[in-house]
């Protein structure tokens, strides 16, 4: 799978909330039967959760919306859905919200 790829989340239970998942794992661990996701939500709602250097912001079909890094997990391959895209772009930011997350700087 292509290392940030935007998937949609396939787990009815919580896709209202976090309705799309951004892989971040290396795809040279593509063997793995699990990978490492992020799951985003709108921005527009949930302005409050946004915090410097750990959510960055990016678009999905034409919406903002928050990479929440804290809540990063590793999910199994078999759950993830669609793929709608791709935030490759926004590569720098997140693998620094991550760091963050990590060292605290």
């Amino acid at each position: 799978m292509p290392q940030f790829d935007i998937f949609i989340n396939a787990n009815q239970a919580s896709r209202a909330l976090y309705p799309y998942l951004v892989d971040v794992q290396s795809p040279l661990l593509d063997a793995l039967e699990t990978t490492l996701v992020i799951p985003v939500l709108l921005k527009s709602k949930h302005e409050n959760l946004s915090m410097k250097n750990l959510t960055p912001t990016i678009q999905i079909e034409k919406k903002e919306y928050l990479v929440l890094t804290p809540q990063m997990a590793s999910v199994s391959n078999k759950i993830l859905g669609k793929v709608v895209g791709s935030c490759k772009e926004s590569r720098n930011e997140i693998v620094a919200s991550i760091d963050f997350l990590i060292t605290g700087f």
